[in-house]
């Protein structure tokens, strides 16, 4: 878990519209995150430690403000994460690491613009890639369609015809049927369940690669879910997603036909505690 890793561990617990993550100030680089799964793992297990759907170590860069490295609750890595994106960005500004209310910071899907204006705080997301419509796959004997995008990690969005399917929909079983379904190995996917409310008004429910379960929200999934049904020409930005959480995200976005750019997330950042981990929580 790193050779200058010390206990207890400080770190400051967030969350993103109910997308909650242990964030660690590693600029020193005591923790060596590449070999840190163990670690992650372990402190993510709810009951049985801090509990949460992901751990952010920020680190510094030479080029932007700073970089991060972000894994989920399984201890893999991941490219992006929306939620967390914001996260990052409010926990900088609080920490003072940066020093202006616009930032940028390194990922591993490329470099990530934040505005933080005391909790909400919007993002300027990466160009999206790869839009695929109507991918007709066959899942636990069902014939599902689905629209397939990268929003920084690969999504799978099921588009229901009405709130009720999608208040009634398996989300766990079905979720996690697509996420580990041979057309999209080797990465897998994330998958979407999403209601077009109106114009303006989209509600989702995603199930989570790496957090493999239902999670309150997904920031990389509420955009996916917007952008499959713009491309239907069915909401238009901006669109206020409505997160299983309770909470609202807004994304924005700019399009020309079926491709996307100047993609935005917007929503509040919210601290929950500080804390040191003790390595006694950790197996």
């Amino acid at each position: 878990m790193g050779g200058t890793l010390s206990f207890p561990l400080p770190f400051t617990k967030m969350t993103g519209s109910g997308n909650d993550f242990i964030i660690v100030d590693n600029r020193d680089l005591g923790i060596d995150t590449g070999d840190c799964r163990e670690l992650v793992r372990s402190a993510c297990r709810r009951k049985f430690s801090v509990g949460a759907d992901g751990m952010i170590f920020l680190e510094d860069d030479p080029d932007v403000d700073f970089r991060w490295r972000f894994f989920n609750a399984d201890g893999s890595e991941a490219e992006m994460c929306g939620n967390g994106a914001r996260c990052v960005a409010r926990f900088a500004r609080v920490k003072k690491i940066v020093q202006n209310d616009v930032l940028a910071f390194r990922t591993l899907a490329g470099v990530i613009e934040a505005a933080v204006i005391g909790r909400r705080v919007k993002v300027k997301m990466t160009a999206p890639e790869g839009l695929e419509r109507d991918v007709t796959l066959t899942v636990r004997g069902r014939q599902l369609t689905m629209d397939c995008i990268n929003t920084g990690v690969p999504h799978a969005v099921i588009l229901m015809e009405t709130e009720k399917a999608l208040e009634g929909a398996d989300v766990f079983d079905l979720g996690r049927a697509v996420r580990r379904h041979a057309w999209f190995e080797p990465a897998g996917t994330n998958t979407n369940f999403a209601y077009v409310r109106g114009p303006q008004a989209v509600i989702v429910r995603t199930y989570e690669r790496g957090v493999e379960d239902e999670t309150l929200a997904c920031g990389t999934g509420a955009i996916a879910s917007v952008l499959a049904a713009a491309s239907r020409g069915l909401v238009s930005s901006p669109v206020e997603v409505f997160t299983r959480s309770g909470e609202t995200l807004t994304v924005h976005f700019q399009h020309s036909g079926s491709r996307f750019h100047d993609v935005f997330l917007e929503g509040d950042a919210r601290i929950v505690y500080e804390g040191r981990l003790w390595d006694e929580t950790l197996s």
